[in-house]
């Protein structure tokens, strides 16, 4: 695997390194000596499956407060979705910052999303399915979003969303007293 840094820091972009023949090709999705040796998370509970049926569909920006603040590792297996990171660690240099790639069936890239850090994803075609390595159990307790559209953040998206949960929608932004608060208990 290759890893390149983004931006933000501690946060990834994985290429995987195909070996392949005649019959196509093998690569590894994820080996634990290979992240170990980046510095980055190996230990994953669970791997989540997503499908969005409509181009355009937003879901995000979504993280988890301690203790259940999680990393995630994003790509898609069939489709094209631009996926994007904003990192919300309190003292970061980068906090508010945000990161967006493309990640296709064919370019087969993944994103790390560091703990700290939220998470938001948007179709560019129909029937998107997307794979999430993620290192905490889902608590609903936990759980916590930031407007898509915040003009604090200034997210640059490649297209209009067209598909938006209510929930996604009414998430506050990232200057709201809510987010003050929540920040201070302990994303960094």
């Amino acid at each position: 695997m290759k890893f390149h840094k983004t931006p933000l820091e501690g946060a990834y972009l994985i290429e995987i390194e195909r070996r392949g023949d005649d019959r196509g090709f093998f690569a590894r999705f994820f080996c634990e000596k290979e992240f170990a040796a980046e510095g980055l998370e190996t230990r994953f509970v669970q791997i989540n499956n997503s499908l969005s049926a409509k181009a355009g569909t937003l879901r995000g920006l979504h993280y988890q407060l301690p203790p259940s603040s999680e990393v995630k590792v994003v790509r898609a297996i069939t489709g094209a979705l631009w996926d994007v990171i904003v990192d919300l660690r309190s003292g970061s240099p980068t906090f508010g910052k945000w990161f967006g790639a493309e990640l296709t069936d064919e370019n087969r890239l993944m994103m790390y999303v560091p703990r700290g850090f939220a998470h938001a994803l948007i179709t560019l075609v129909d029937n998107v399915e997307a794979l999430y390595l993620v290192s905490d159990f889902y608590a609903p307790q936990c759980e916590r979003g930031v407007r898509w559209n915040d003009p604090a953040i200034g997210i640059s998206w490649p297209i209009q969303p067209a598909e938006i949960s209510d929930k996604d929608r009414a998430w506050p932004d990232l200057n709201s007293d809510f987010h003050g608060t929540e920040l201070m208990r302990g994303l960094k």
